[in-house]
């Protein structure tokens, strides 16, 4: 969380409070807001590995899970809707795609 935290709190008008357990991250307009990214780490979600998922288009979602299926993949629950799953669990992660995926998951829920 402490190189995520920076990541999303740099972007315009974001909170973040807790959702089914898990640390989410919100855009701040209207009176709730609206869900972008969420962190997971959670035995039932995605065998318990540590993980981020991220608002998407549908054809960005499939572009990065058919290109990258070690790193990327659908996420239970929400992944009907586009969102992409990013394992944060391996020995080297690109800190710099974590940062822009949360990045352009922000941008595109403030588009919709």
């Amino acid at each position: 969380m402490e190189r995520i935290r920076p990541v999303a709190f740099a972007l315009p008008g974001v909170v973040e409070r807790p959702s089914h357990g898990s640390p989410t991250f919100f855009t701040a307009e209207g009176r709730k807001g609206r869900t972008f990214a969420s962190v997971h780490d959670e035995r039932e979600w995605h065998e318990g590995r540590l993980c981020l998922w991220a608002a998407a288009p549908k054809e960005v979602q499939e572009a990065l899970v058919s290109g990258a299926p070690e790193r990327f993949f659908v996420p239970p629950y929400v992944g009907h809707r586009g969102w992409v799953g990013l394992r944060l669990d391996l020995a080297e992660v690109d800190w710099d795609e974590v940062a822009g995926v949360i990045e352009d998951a922000h941008a595109y829920v403030l588009e919709r």
